[in-house]
């Protein structure tokens, strides 16, 4: 089934997740694949691209036609190595369907594996912002002792003013509280060192008004440093996008790099082979608990609205994970939720 983009309708907890299903490396295949698993479990979905090829798509998936997916038409797409300024002159691009889809009230939220840059540019022109946020934040969980420790910015923001970081705190605080149940999430600001005179003249300022902010809706740990985040030192870590996506992409990086000589070890020798045989099972947990798939998506927080960033070789896991992830989102109310944090915080200014 088709639905018109121009006609609007009401919003409620019944939503469906507006999903760029043009956009990623591999285009529909996979984004149509995640979207019918998300289905099944429940996510009611708007497929948006062109909608001759996701019909063929959804056709290959069978008990598809009985399912809450619909396909909203969208011409045109940005592809990953165009410019993201493009969703300003592009309003046909299936992003820029997607945030009005939302803007609209006719999807709870905007999913896309596609161009980073182009879906923070869209959901921040088409969305606006937070009232009390100046820059929205790229948020993402990374695999730590314990579980997993929640890192923002990695990627919207290369350079940032202080007072981003602190309004960055405020908004993981209330995520974590909503979304996974942590009613007191400890905040840690990396740096160089955990002296709180350790740093740079950006790192020395938002510690001072973190410091500021601490029992007042954010429990501010200190200073941590790199080796703390796969520590689990504390649930959440916040830094400037440049040096957050350097992280990330260190951590994706070491991961592959370590099963791979976990792999060549076992391969190595007869004993070796035996060995991986009892060990493979915990392996595969590990491999899962490490692969970016589980998480889905990143959220762009700081938006008036809920947008979801991937990876653009995202998977069909990857994608239903993404799909789920921002069902949770929406159902437990988060932007308001966020808004209200905001309003009731005080400023974040530094101790006279």
């Amino acid at each position: 089934m088709s639905v018109d983009p121009a006609v609007t309708g009401s919003a409620d907890a019944a939503l469906p997740v507006a999903l760029d299903a043009a956009g990623g490396d591999h285009g529909a295949p996979p984004n149509v694949e995640g979207a019918v698993q998300a289905a099944r479990a429940g996510v009611s979905v708007l497929l948006v691209g062109d909608q001759v090829r996701l019909h063929a798509e959804l056709g290959r998936h069978e008990g598809s036609a009985s399912l809450p997916l619909e396909v909203v038409h969208a011409d045109d797409v940005i592809g990953m190595d165009e410019h993201a300024t493009d969703v300003r002159s592009r309003s046909q691009a299936s992003i820029n369907v997607c945030t009005r889809l939302v803007r609209e009230g006719r999807a709870s939220a905007a999913v896309s594996m596609g161009h980073s840059g182009a879906t923070m540019a869209s959901a921040l022109l088409t969305l606006g912002r937070l009232k009390g946020v100046d820059r929205p934040a790229i948020l993402t969980h990374l695999p730590a002792r314990g579980g997993f420790t929640t890192m923002l910015d990695v990627g919207a923001n290369a350079d940032v003013r202080a007072v981003y970081l602190a309004q960055w705190a405020q908004l993981a605080t209330v995520y974590l509280r909503v979304l996974e149940g942590r009613e007191q999430p400890t905040v840690g600001l990396l740096s160089i060192g955990e002296e709180d005179h350790k740093g740079s003249a950006l790192v020395l300022e938002a510690h001072a008004l973190l410091r500021n902010l601490h029992g007042h809706g954010v429990n501010f740990h200190g200073n941590i440093e790199g080796r703390d985040i796969f520590l689990g030192t504390t649930d959440i870590v916040v830094t400037d996008g440049f040096t957050g996506n350097v992280c990330l992409k260190l951590a994706e990086g070491e991961a592959k790099v370590m099963f791979g000589w976990v792999r060549d070890a076992i391969q190595s020798s007869v004993r070796g082979k035996l060995g991986g045989l009892l060990v493979r099972p915990a392996l595969r947990g590990l491999a899962d608990r490490m692969d970016p798939s589980t998480y889905g998506a990143s959220i762009l927080i700081g938006v008036r609205g809920l947008a979801f960033i991937g990876h653009g070789s995202a998977d069909a896991r990857a994608v239903k994970n993404a799909l789920l992830r921002a069902e949770r989102a929406h159902e437990a109310g988060l932007i308001p939720r966020l808004q209200a944090a905001l309003d009731a915080a005080p400023p974040a200014q530094p101790t006279p």
